[in-house]
């Protein structure tokens, strides 16, 4: 067998090697079922209670409320983008309705976009492409030149109860149906350094974790909606986990007034089948449940801090996964800021990723604002940097195809041993120019 490589791609990310290791010796017999977990009914007992367990968990990680329901769902975060539309949609215009309030007409129900980078940018197509009021309510790329940073929320459009979308909003008797963000954008490497505030309290907010869930803590009570595809801290690519406050459970029929939720997409039915309405990705929601063991054990922990593991600082869970990511982002923005080639690409610090961390390398004197870069040169210098580091055994460094560069992914699988040998390739790669 061939030795173990530092995956440090995007997703599918890196799974922890006990878990994976623990997979392996349950493969061919699950919990003494001589089947396999892919062989299973998910109908039977044994199923039914990992997919129980498997809540408890997550509940348990994220202190999730009890007034949320926590739903396995098919898809990645596309289908998160449609999901969130017809739900959240069918939600208000039943509040409308019930409270004899906006035009009656679904299609007048505003939906409110921040927009910090690709991925809230694919946001907002899709929900335009099914016909919904979409506001982008901030654009980074507007505002700040670039996907670099996360603008001030005060300076979103609708963070000023007196301002001209909220004065109109409440002359109209149209409330938004929600308020979508993502919180880590993984092509741009742009992470929230804060929850949204200033907003209607009225209005759900609905934000895709995809990248960043686990990662570190966040109080749930603050979301309408929390979703994330699995591929990134979870677990394999497959399933999606969403978190979704009970109230807004709301499903749709054309007696309504408007289109019914496709059944798959439907929060409301997946709740009440407890994520059993169709055959669940099985496989996918065993490694996750795995996973939320790992980080709940907290002699794996201390495995996984290694050397930086101290004693009387016994953490378990987010709070042990927080304190490794600062860790590990830390030591590798540091480096990339002494290099003497790379730059990084995010440049408001309190917005860098600790998960996904864009660079770009570039011969150009970095202290000197009118140097000119020979970008077929630097390119050249990427494409070398990528090539040798996969010789290494450093694999998938190749930033994203829409906006090149480079891209570590360092996410909770990623020990510190594995930043550390990047960045001492890093410098062995300097050392030949």
């Amino acid at each position: 067998m061939s030795a173990r490589k530092w995956n440090f791609g995007a997703g599918p990310a890196m799974i922890p090697l006990p878990v994976l290791k623990r997979a392996q010796s349950e493969f061919l017999d699950y919990d003494s079922t001589g089947l396999s977990i892919m062989e299973l009914s998910h109908r039977s007992d044994t199923y039914e209670a990992l997919n129980n367990r498997a809540q408890v968990q997550l509940r348990q990680l994220l202190n999730i409320p009890e007034n949320y329901k926590i739903i396995f769902m098919q898809g990645g975060g596309h289908t998160q983008f449609a999901a969130v539309v017809y739900n959240l949609i069918a939600w208000r215009h039943r509040q409308n309705k019930q409270n004899n309030v906006g035009s009656g007409d679904w299609k007048d129900i505003p939906v409110d976009y921040v927009v910090t980078g690709s991925w809230s940018a694919k946001a907002v197509e899709e929900a335009k492409r099914l016909g919904a009021n979409v506001r982008v309510i901030c654009d980074a790329k507007k505002a700040l030149g670039g996907f670099k940073g996360v603008p001030e929320e005060s300076t979103w459009k609708t963070s000023d109860p007196q301002g001209e979308l909220r004065t109109a909003d409440r002359a109209s008797g149209q409330t938004p149906a929600y308020l979508y963000y993502c919180d880590n954008e993984t092509v741009n490497g742009v992470e929230f350094p804060f929850v949204p505030s200033l907003q209607d309290p009225a209005v759900p907010v609905v934000c895709d974790m995809s990248s960043n869930i686990l990662s570190r803590p966040v109080d749930v009570s603050k979301f309408g909606v929390i979703y994330a595809g699995a591929q990134k801290n979870i677990g394999p690519a497959g399933v999606s986990v969403v978190i979704v406050r009970e109230d807004l459970l709301q499903t749709s029929e054309l007696s309504d007034g408007l289109l019914p939720i496709p059944l798959m997409l439907d929060y409301k039915t997946m709740a009440k089948n407890n994520s059993l309405y169709n055959t669940p990705p099985m496989f996918a929601i065993y490694i996750s449940s795995l996973v939320f063991e790992w980080l709940l054990d907290s002699a794996a922990q201390r495995v996984q801090d290694g050397e930086a593991y101290q004693d009387g600082k016994n953490l378990i869970g987010v709070e042990a996964a927080a304190a490794r990511n600062e860790r590990k982002a830390s030591k590798l923005y540091k480096a990339l800021e002494e290099s003497k080639f790379c730059r990084i690409v995010v440049t408001d610090k309190q917005s860098r990723s600790k998960m996904n961390i864009p660079f770009r390398i570039s011969k150009a004197p970095k202290n000197d604002p009118n140097a000119v870069p020979n970008k077929a040169e630097d390119e050249a210098m990427e494409a070398a940097f990528v090539q040798q580091a996969e010789a290494r055994g450093l694999l998938q460094l190749a930033g994203h195809r829409s906006v090149g560069g480079i891209r570590a992914s360092i996410y909770n699988a990623m020990p510190e041993e594995g930043v550390d040998v990047l960045i001492a390739f890093l410098k062995e790669f300097e050392a030949q120019y």
